[in-house]
């Protein structure tokens, strides 16, 4: 009975002995066919291609890309990245890059906002930003500059920021006082400063027997009319009040 135990013993201790050698081959078989991806990005396809048939892989070049990076005609991407370990006769994907984009850049100075944008896009390209800038020498809504330029050379982004004029606002004044002074003078006085005149009406002296009291009131009636020796009595905006240039002031004069 003892010798059966020590024979049953014996034996599988032998074939544990066994398994574990199996296993350790085994590995050794599978990691012996592993290797690790080399980096091809900046090769050309064919070093690229020759560099992973050296190692027993492949190569396929799915897709090209625009790089401002990348020269044309170089791996500028891969998949498994370089160090994954992989089996013997496995495939890398690779994109090829087209180098940077080349745009032509129109030119819309000078162009109204909205062209400016309809020429652009209708390119491809983007109106990224739009900034604005009073200026008097040039109408509202122009293009005052661009960029990048007309005609610009490697651009790698299809965008373009404008400069655009606005109108400049007109200067502010404050009000003088015209009161006690002739219609017509006053009337040339704004018209040499930039202001219009408005209406002018003619105040009306009602006796204190029709309305109890003494009193200026402006009567729509047509007769009398003001004429350039009527004397201004009152006037809106009144004096004192910030007024812009171009304004119209009416006066009620007598």
């Amino acid at each position: 009975m003892k010798s059966f135990l020590r024979f049953a013993l014996l034996a599988l201790v032998l074939v544990m002995v066994a398994l574990a050698a199996a296993l350790t081959a085994m590995r050794l078989a599978i990691h012996g066919q592993e290797v690790a991806v080399p980096a091809i990005i900046g090769l050309a396809p064919a070093e690229a291609e020759h560099q992973l048939a050296g190692l027993g892989l492949q190569m396929e070049i799915e897709r090209q890309y625009y790089s401002p990076q990348i020269p044309a005609g170089r791996i500028m991407s891969q998949l498994p990245l370089p160090g994954v370990k992989v089996r013997r006769g496995w495939q890398v994907r690779a994109a090829e890059s087209l180098g940077p984009m080349r745009i032509a850049i129109p030119d819309v100075k000078g162009e109204s906002g909205r062209a400016a944008e309809l020429n652009i896009q209708r390119r491809g390209l983007d109106v990224v930003s739009t900034a604005q800038m009073q200026t008097a020498d040039e109408p509202a809504d122009q293009i005052l500059a661009q960029n990048p330029p007309a005609n610009a050379t490697q651009v790698a982004a299809p965008k373009i920021s404008l400069l655009v004029s606005e109108a400049a606002d007109p200067p502010a004044f404050v009000m003088p006082s015209f009161v006690g002074q002739p219609l017509g003078s006053v009337s040339r006085m704004l018209e040499d400063s930039g202001f219009k005149l408005g209406n002018v009406m003619v105040a009306a002296v009602v006796h204190e027997s029709d309305v109890g009291s003494a009193q200026d009131v402006a009567t729509p009636a047509t007769p009398p009319q003001p004429s350039p020796a009527s004397t201004v009595v009152s006037q809106t905006p009144a004096a004192g009040q910030r007024v812009l240039a171009g304004s119209t002031v009416n006066f009620e004069v007598r």
